[in-house]
């Protein structure tokens, strides 16, 4: 009869049988559940058409993964079977996981530069304008580079009125991209007109810091603007995308933001030759104006209005001599035969006035009511008015009057 055993040490048996048997393999199988655990670790699963296994990536481990592991990527992991004795249940412990036919690092990039296109990372219109004149810039790179020197050296022969300030950090390895961000962030505070932040070229793994997500934050968040400038023309960063400006090497990147020198100077003769003429024209017309104006001023002076007044008045008294002269003349002519025209005016308006009196004095006496008594004249009244007999109608009460009777009377008939 076999010996029997307990149930934890079958599975203590199992565990060790399997943990010896299965050390560093490659299992390759579909994602096809994961959860992201709070404590940093990675539980997921993996399938083929038939099976799957479970798997767990430790926190130490999980921190080094360049990409996000997603349901349905195929991948390739890296590990070593476990036993979880108390449930009797095995699972592969990972250490590395590589995407199926693509490098992690490709992946990882891709991952991260929808992710930062989603959130409007690329948005041209939160890109700063370039500034036309930078007095005072910021380089964001290794201070012993070879890049920090080639930039130094063109920034002398292109623009020496700069103020240049070298923020020294590491641009390769693990711990670079927090270093390459606190670096930018100190930059902002610095009030520099621009920043240039990158590095020489290298290997994809040598340039991957500028790949990382916590130096997009930074350069997005910036507010002085900003210029990648890392490795070589072929090598395209995610912060070249999120940056103000890309340049395809740290050397260009002077070249694309600052003048050169020489332009400049060739720039401010052309000026200046251009200004001299304009001056000289200005001045000769300004020159042909103040002629005219010292002309008219001539002409609208005070002492000038005088004399001309004072002409117009000897002219005016002069004219007003002459007339005064003539008017006299012909005054004192008539002023001999004024008696004898007025006394002849008198008489004849003593004779108008006469015949005048006359005419009166005959009205007088054919309006007088006496001579019209005598005559059988009598006065006509008719509601208390003189009226001719014309207006009498049949039947109409009125009063005749004269100078001794009033009568009452009826109009019985019109003949």
């Amino acid at each position: 009869m076999s010996q029997t055993m307990s149930v934890s040490s079958l599975n203590i048996k199992i565990k060790s049988i399997l943990e010896s048997t299965f050390m560093h393999i490659l299992v390759e199988g579909e994602v096809s559940s994961i959860t992201y655990h709070n404590s940093g670790h990675i539980y997921f699963s993996i399938k083929d058409k038939n099976s799957s296994i479970k798997c767990v990536m430790f926190r130490s481990n999980a921190s080094r993964m360049k990409f996000r592991l997603e349901r349905g990527q195929q991948v390739i992991v890296n590990g070593s079977i476990s036993v979880y004795t108390p449930r009797g249940e095995y699972q592969l412990i990972t250490v590395s996981i590589e995407p199926f036919g693509q490098g992690a690092l490709a992946l990882a990039y891709e991952q991260l530069k929808e992710k930062l296109q989603r959130k409007g990372y690329f948005d041209p219109t939160h890109k700063k304008a370039q500034p036309k004149y930078i007095k005072k810039l910021a380089l964001v790179t290794a201070s012993k580079s070879a890049a920090l020197q080639d930039m130094l050296k063109i920034i002398e022969k292109r623009w020496r009125l700069l103020e240049v300030v070298v923020i020294d950090t590491l641009v390769q390895g693990d711990k670079s991209a927090p270093q390459i961000a606190e670096a930018l962030i100190f930059a902002d505070r610095l009030g520099c007109d621009a920043i240039v932040v990158g590095r020489g070229g290298g290997s994809k793994e040598d340039l991957w810091a500028f790949n990382e997500e916590i130096i997009a934050d930074a350069i997005y968040n910036l507010n002085t603007f900003v210029v990648s400038a890392v490795g070589h023309e072929v090598d395209v960063q995610i912060s070249d995308f999120v940056a103000d400006l890309r340049s395809p090497t740290p050397s260009s990147a002077i070249d694309m933001i600052l003048p050169d020198q020489n332009e400049v100077l060739y720039t401010i003769s052309e000026m200046q030759e251009r200004y001299n003429r304009t001056l000289k024209q200005i001045v000769g017309i300004k020159g042909k104006q103040l002629n005219a104006l010292i002309e008219e001023f001539q002409r609208q002076s005070i002492s000038r209005k005088i004399a001309i007044v004072e002409k117009e008045f000897i002219n005016l008294e002069e004219e007003f001599n002459r007339v005064m002269a003539y008017k006299l003349s012909q005054f004192e002519t008539k002023l001999i035969s004024l008696p004898q025209q007025l006394k002849e005016n008198l008489e004849y308006a003593l004779v108008l006035k006469s015949q005048s009196l006359l005419s009166l004095q005959e009205k007088i006496n054919f309006y007088d009511p006496k001579l019209k008594l005598k005559d059988g004249w009598a006065e006509v009244l008719l509601d208390g008015k003189r009226v001719s007999l014309s207006k009498i109608k049949k039947d109409d009460k009125f009063i005749l009057m004269n100078i001794d009777r009033k009568l009452e009377v009826q109009c019985i008939n019109i003949l």
